[in-house]
């Protein structure tokens, strides 16, 4: 299905990278995307390709909808000094962005361009993926999926776990620090610690992968007497990250039983993800990497991503694909290979001519 179509201009190898490198130095932390974005939108309308920013921020550049080639725009905060410098494998550049996930982002945008297929930057991945939620609700499902996030030129991500997130409120009347009765600061730790204990793995099992586990983790806990003196009150932000084996559902169950008094409000679920290795998108992936002189790696993820979302909205074989170790999200030494950079816009490429896009 074909949505819009222009005549295009092949992107060389050394415009992409500096492409790259203006996204990286174009400040883009969740919630001020915007700048980015019109850089992608520009570039865009320089090849002759039709985009916009639509309503909640989103770059759309819709084209031939054989395969959807979608990143976020969006980092998380950190200030890495942008810089190019000379690593093992060639020129290396610095950033915050560099893999989560602005190597990946602009990739597919220069492969979108190079093969008429369609593209979608979103924002807000790293923090409410209000940019994803907004996509599966405002267009139909393309025939297949690229999500962009860094695996390496040579990996394939197929399983993302979900996430269930919430809030656990607990509260006491105040009184002297000698009773022995719990007050709600302590109703939180003994809950937390019950909650710790039931998601623990069984005896005989504590090797098995992250991957399979729930893991739990409280990210933020605020907690005392009240402005009035008649009370203590404690929160506590928490999160589950969900394997493929179990529903969020199962999780929450499981961690409302351990309550103690206290509850918990819960905001946020997204379910795990699993694909099979044996879709057409996979198979193409494993093609265009062995070609580009690679071994192809299928990957797991113990995180969460966007793919999660479109998973459960769309019908259509998807991966998750892109440059970069994931290892260096987040952190303060962020830096990605320019030459797997180019070897990822390769792959691409191939991928989405497989899959249909033009040659």
């Amino acid at each position: 299905m074909t949505t819009a179509n222009a005549t295009t201009a092949t992107v060389s190898a050394q415009e992409a990278r500096d492409l790259l490198e203006s996204m990286v130095a174009t400040a883009s932390v969740s919630g001020d995307e915007r700048e980015a974005a019109e850089l992608l939108v520009a570039f865009f309308e320089e090849h002759g390709r039709e985009a916009w920013l639509d309503e909640v921020g989103n770059v759309r550049a819709p084209a031939d909808d054989s395969v959807l080639l979608t990143s976020h725009v969006d980092t998380v905060p950190g200030e890495i000094p942008v810089r190019v410098e000379q690593g093992e494998d060639g020129p290396v550049l610095w950033g915050r962005g560099s893999v989560d996930a602005t190597g990946p982002l602009v990739a597919m945008a220069v492969a979108a361009v190079n093969t008429d297929v369609s593209f979608v930057g979103v924002v807000g991945e790293e923090t409410d993926s209000r940019g994803a939620r907004h996509l599966v609700t405002d267009r139909e499902a393309p025939d297949a999926v690229v999500n962009g996030e860094p695996s390496g030129w040579n990996g394939i991500t197929l399983g993302y776990r979900g996430l269930v997130a919430g809030r656990y409120v607990a509260t006491s009347e105040s009184g002297h620090t000698s009773r022995p009765e719990n007050n709600a600061i302590q109703d939180a730790l003994q809950w937390w610690s019950c909650v710790e204990r039931a998601f623990a793995p069984a005896e005989g099992e504590e090797w098995s992968p992250v991957f399979e586990r729930v893991t739990p983790k409280p990210t933020t806990v605020e907690g005392g007497t009240t402005d009035d003196g008649l009370a203590v009150e404690t929160t506590m932000a928490v999160q589950f990250r969900v394997p493929p084996a179990l529903t969020t559902e199962e999780v929450r169950e499981r961690v409302e039983r351990e309550l103690n008094g206290g509850s918990v409000h819960w905001h946020d679920e997204i379910p795990p993800v699993m694909t099979s290795p044996r879709t057409e998108v996979a198979r193409a992936f494993r093609v265009a990497i062995r070609e580009a002189g690679g071994d192809p790696r299928l990957l797991r993820k113990t995180g969460t991503a966007d793919v999660n979302l479109y998973a459960e909205a769309w019908d259509c074989p998807m991966a998750t694909y892109g440059p970069g170790d994931s290892d260096l999200d987040h952190a303060p030494d962020e830096r990605l290979s320019l030459a797997e950079f180019d070897r990822s816009v390769t792959v691409l490429e191939s991928v989405a001519r497989t899959l249909g896009g033009a040659e």
